[in-house]
């Protein structure tokens, strides 16, 4: 796939003599069949997407709730001794970056394209996302690695601060959950914030948990117990967010799109369409799907009307709103080289 996109970063659409032969093809754009694009703003071709402002505006609010505790139950968690505390601190670290993550791709997402950046800066929102995932499975190997420590030598807990602060940050969970409640739930950043909130809130209950059995049985050794725990939340939403975005960066296949199965459907669904070839779907960041294909037109198909409904197919069904398509028009051209994994 590399070998068919390299010109594509530089343009954009780059297939002309990229690396086959194109006899019996024909390019264009909206106004000829041949090479047609999505009809979504053409002014500069920009690929930058819509973006509410009310849903930059909550993730940041959320954001910025997020982060001020965070920092102040790290504190809390240094002065009062507690390990569980930093773990859930920690926990916010993830809550934090995920929401700066989709601040971030709301805001950058509106610059447009250029000459140097066809695509615009989505790709910044994937790149702090996999940075973010190695930062954090540093920090569970630090705090898995403490409470071993504290298993071997119990440290004395300040339960009261604990439990205070343990509650704020319920509390806190709380607020940015309802915030983000108030944006576009049915966004892929929204929906995504929203179940790392609900995550911490499982991190701030353990260390609820954890100061309760402090202060009632003066066993020390549940705050290292329950801070691995949450560690072990953190490290499944590091994982989940490292797969991601590597995923995304290596221009893997959105999980929603299986390659023959597009295939046969676009065969099947659009009349006019014989065969289908050179598919590539892949995300320039996380819900923004794109798509080039070559379509072999069927006898006396209408070149225009086919492109139309296969753009209209892929949208419907999955989530392409910017697709490339190539009409080949002499069925009897000699055929393309196929990169491995291509589907003729």
């Amino acid at each position: 796939m590399a070998a068919d996109h390299k010109e594509r970063g530089a343009t954009g659409h780059g297939h002309a003599d990229q690396d086959h032969d194109h006899a019996g093809h024909t390019h264009g754009t909206d106004d000829h069949a041949g090479h047609e694009h999505s009809d979504h703003d053409h002014a500069g071709h920009n690929h930058a997407p819509t973006v509410s402002a009310s849903n930059e505006r909550v993730v940041f609010i959320g954001f910025l709730l997020t982060a001020v505790f965070m920092f102040a139950e790290i504190i809390a968690g240094v002065l009062s001794g507690s390990l569980a505390l930093i773990a859930d601190a920690g926990h916010m670290l993830t809550d934090a970056a995920a929401l700066l993550l989709a601040w971030a791709a709301f805001r950058f997402g509106r610059r447009a394209s250029d000459n140097q950046r066809s695509f615009g800066y989505m790709r910044l929102e994937v790149v702090a996302g996999l940075i973010n995932a190695v930062t954090l499975f540093a920090l569970v190997g630090w705090i898995i690695y403490e409470a071993i420590k504290r298993f071997m030598t119990p440290h004395e807990v300040l339960a009261g601060p604990m439990f205070i602060v343990a509650v704020l940050g319920l509390v806190i969970n709380v607020v940015v959950f309802l915030v983000l409640s108030r944006g576009d739930k049915e966004h892929v950043n929204i929906r995504g914030a929203m179940v790392h909130v609900l995550g911490d809130l499982l991190g701030s209950v353990a260390a609820i948990a954890a100061a309760v059995t402090i202060w009632l049985t003066g066993w020390m050794p549940i705050d290292p117990i329950l801070s691995v725990l949450v560690s072990l939340l953190v490290l499944r939403s590091a994982w989940a967010l490292f797969r991601n975005s590597l995923h995304i960066l290596m221009e893997g296949t959105p999980g929603n799109v299986v390659i023959e199965e597009l295939s046969t459907a676009l065969v099947s669904k659009v009349p006019g369409v014989r065969e289908v070839r050179h598919v590539h779907v892949w995300s320039i960041t996380s819900g923004k799907p794109v798509a080039t294909l070559e379509v072999v037109l069927a006898s006396g198909a209408d070149a225009p009307l086919v492109t139309r409904s296969v753009k209209a197919l892929l949208l419907a069904d999955y989530g392409i709103s910017h697709s490339t398509i190539e009409i080949v028009w002499d069925e009897n051209a000699p055929r393309c080289a196929l990169a491995p994994g291509a589907v003729r």
